[in-house]
């Protein structure tokens, strides 16, 4: 797994050029809605797993406060079904560990019954929509072989 600590601090994280990299890769034969539900569940996953990719709080000149959002970037691709499988299978390979968003799971309506969606299949097997890695940007470049930039 890709240790911030072990690179640059929190304020290098955040500032550009920025040494890693946020992608999100959705299949591509969603919906729209399909898309837009994916992108965010996995970007939480992201936000989740690197609280050092998070900034400040944002504010207004009234004096206003908003939440804080990730600080760089997230880039999203698109791909096939093969395109998905082979991203995960990368990702695993190089120490990473990606938020996933299986087709099952849209069929589901709370997090435990996700949870349970995936419990009991393999990781090859998953019927994957979306994937979201962070790491080094040579590394998710090579993780997402073969997709290309959602339009």
């Amino acid at each position: 797994m890709y240790d911030v600590t072990e690179h640059e601090t929190t304020s290098d994280l955040l500032t550009p050029p920025f040494a890693t990299k946020v992608a999100i890769l959705l299949r591509d034969d969603l919906a729209a809605w399909q898309r837009m539900n994916v992108t965010a569940f996995l970007a939480t996953g992201i936000a989740a797993a690197n609280p050092e990719l998070v900034g400040e709080s944002y504010r207004d000149a009234d004096g206003g406060t908003y939440l804080r959002l990730l600080g760089m970037p997230v880039l999203v691709f698109e791909g096939g079904a093969r395109d998905l499988a082979n991203a995960r299978n990368r990702a695993v390979s190089r120490g990473l560990r990606p938020a996933i968003y299986t087709e099952e799971m849209f069929k589901t309506g709370y997090d435990a019954a996700n949870r349970a969606a995936t419990a009991d299949v393999p990781g090859e097997e998953l019927n994957l929509v979306g994937i979201a890695v962070h790491g080094p940007k040579n590394g998710v470049d090579k993780i997402l072989k073969g997709a290309h930039l959602h339009p």
